[in-house]
């Protein structure tokens, strides 16, 4: 996993989750993202964190995305290590 692959799954999350306007709807209202800047999305970190962050607290949603995009099911919580804003793991 590296940053480039972060964003892609990112990517991939959103489009997922923009399919359903009722989730799509749920992760704005969540998240607090602006639509407006959906579309530049691409160069928001940011923004793409929160997508990931979405996705993780749903575990349900989680699972339908990473069966459709042919991920394995822990793909998207180390993609979100790459973003800005990750847990750090302190042992």
């Amino acid at each position: 996993m590296n940053y480039e692959k972060s964003e892609i799954i990112a990517l991939q999350a959103l489009a997922f989750i923009a399919g359903s306007e009722k989730t799509m709807s749920w992760m704005l209202a969540e998240t607090g993202v602006d639509p407006r800047n959906l579309s530049h999305s691409v160069d928001n970190a940011e923004i793409l964190a929160g997508v990931l962050d979405f996705l993780l607290a749903h575990e349900d949603i989680l699972i339908d995305f990473c069966s459709e995009a042919n991920l394995d099911a822990t793909s998207p919580a180390r993609a979100r290590q790459f973003l800005p804003g990750a847990p750090v793991e302190d042992y």
